[in-house]
């Protein structure tokens, strides 16, 4: 059973940067797609970014798109969230998942993971 486990989370200025990590365990992480989503108070949970299992593709929500940076370092079983030039509406809690396929493309809804961090608070003060 693949564990996730989120760091990275904090408080930190509008225009700040923080990186969020996913340290995976339990399968062989460089087989599955991974990706990273989000859930503000009062909102619905939404898609920020993915990687493909080889880390050769990615995508972005367009709100990120330019700010954040997805990456993964398969020898580490670890994925990073790069997030620059932060906002206060980027306050929210993060997770890190994995796809259920292997060798997938990359992969933006929800539905397509079925491994789940226990989530990390990012905070952005005006």
């Amino acid at each position: 059973q693949v564990q996730l486990v989120e760091s990275g989370g904090g408080l930190v200025q509008a225009g700040g940067s923080l990186r969020l990590s996913c340290v995976a365990s339990g399968r062989t992480f460089s087989n599955y797609g991974m990706g990273w989503f989000r859930q503000a108070p009062g909102k619905e949970r939404e898609f920020v970014a993915a990687i493909r299992w080889s880390g050769g593709s990615t995508s972005y929500a367009d709100s990120v798109k330019g700010r954040f940076t997805i990456s993964r370092d398969n020898a580490k079983n670890t994925m990073y969230l790069q997030m620059n030039s932060l906002k206060p509406e980027d306050t929210a809690v993060y997770w890190c998942a994995a796809t259920a396929e292997t060798f997938g493309p990359v992969r933006t809804r929800a539905m397509m993971y079925d491994a789940w961090g226990q989530g990390t608070q990012v905070t952005v003060s005006s």
